[in-house]
């Protein structure tokens, strides 16, 4: 039987944690009552699931209250409710929203659909690593700003921005700040109320839980912010988001955030550790290797670099047994070049040549090893190819 490939993308998703599926399993047949349902001990014992679940949630991102914590259906549901939220609850007051140029669709897609609504939206730019200057964003905020949108770390290039200055700058202002934090829980540190957010999305599938479940943590206490829900038809999570809850996905979510969370540092320490094995290994065998995004600054599982020569697609075509990626999975359906590696300042060849390695919690030496030996191996090849190309090309133009 062939051995499947060996998996590199987990910025796009993570196989769920058996120990996950264990806490699962439960909530599907035996205690399957809606946690809507007050009337009887199926619903009762839904909802003090639920209820567990919200609380280890918060205590997981350093939340004051467990009613901060609105479940949604992922981190792009919980952006749309955070910013559009925020911006049409205060139209006719403040009309203008700040984000990034590197943002994730579901973050630059929703401002821009507000910009039709009659919404100004500025696009900061980034240095040439990736990050994002607070004093920018103070530069871009005016008095009719609405929020101010962030993401914690960067999907393709794993940049970790300046969270706690960038959300300093917004409370001086006045300014709600929220902040895409997908990639980041379960890898790096998170505590909202320390680092001054006021509005945190993130979701299970990207630390080994369960697809189709996220969460939005709102900031409760002065200044009270005032969100205009997405969703209407029950009145569920305080208002904010109607629908029945996914009971078991709300606990397989909470239970995946803290499996995470007893191994973080460890699990950081070697999961990098295999990044720069890989990337010693790439360049040993290699010229023309380029790191894409600051490479100190950064989740500890991605790598983001280009191959002189070679487009990243037809490398990926010539890899079946490693799956990889050019970059985010939303943005990759897209079948556009990186907006992300372009707003670097990159050129087009170094943007076309790109490759995103997310290594996680299945990967081992190795594994990378043998990574690391199949690219070099299929990059090589591709540059050997090139020039023949190149001189058959100019054949056929004499």
């Amino acid at each position: 039987m062939p051995q499947p490939p060996i998996y590199l993308d987990h910025h796009a998703t993570t196989p769920v944690d058996p120990r996950v599926v264990r806490a699962m399993e439960p909530y599907w047949s035996e205690d399957f009552g809606n946690p809507s349902s007050a009337s009887h001990v199926y619903g009762w014992r839904a909802q003090a699931a639920v209820e567990e679940a919200r609380e280890q949630l918060a205590a997981a991102i350093g939340a004051s209250d467990p009613r901060e914590i609105v479940f949604t259906s992922g981190t792009t549901e919980s952006d749309n409710l955070a910013i559009a939220g925020i911006a049409r609850a205060g139209r006719g007051r403040c009309d203008h929203l700040v984000t990034s140029a590197i943002e994730h669709p579901a973050v630059l897609d929703t401002c821009r659909a507000l910009r039709a609504e009659g919404f100004a939206v500025t696009e900061l730019p980034v240095d040439a690593g990736g990050l994002v200057d607070p004093e920018a964003v103070r530069a871009a905020i005016t008095p009719r700003t609405a929020l101010v949108s962030i993401a914690a770390a960067n999907s393709e290039i794993g940049t970790l921005q300046p969270i706690p200055e960038i959300a300093a700058v917004c409370r001086e202002a006045g300014v709600p700040f929220h902040s895409d934090a997908a990639q980041a829980v379960g890898k790096v540190p998170i505590e909202v109320r320390a680092a001054g957010v006021d509005l945190f999305a993130f979701c299970a599938h990207k630390l080994y839980g369960p697809k189709g479940v996220g969460a939005l943590y709102v900031r409760r206490g002065p200044p009270r912010l005032r969100l205009e829900p997405l969703l209407h038809g029950g009145g569920h999570e305080r208002g904010l988001r109607s629908g029945t809850l996914p009971v078991p996905l709300c606990v397989g979510f909470a239970r995946a955030v803290t499996l995470c969370l007893e191994d973080l540092a460890a699990e950081a320490k070697r999961v990098r550790g295999l990044r720069d094995r890989l990337l010693a290994g790439l360049r040993d065998r290699l010229p023309g290797v380029a790191v894409n995004g600051d490479l100190d600054r950064r989740l500890p599982g991605n790598l983001n670099v280009s191959f002189e020569g070679v487009r990243a697609d037809a490398l990926l075509s010539a890899l079946p047994d490693v799956a990889l990626s050019t970059g985010s999975a939303c943005a990759s359906a897209r079948g556009e070049p990186s907006h992300v590696l372009r707003a670097l300042g990159l050129d087009p060849e170094r943007v076309r040549s790109a490759l995103r390695f997310g290594i996680g919690r299945s990967n081992d030496e190795e594994q990378i090893d043998a990574v690391c030996a199949r690219v070099s191996e299929e990059v090589a090849a591709a540059r050997n190819r090139a020039p023949a190309r190149a001189a058959g090309r100019a054949v056929d133009r004499r």
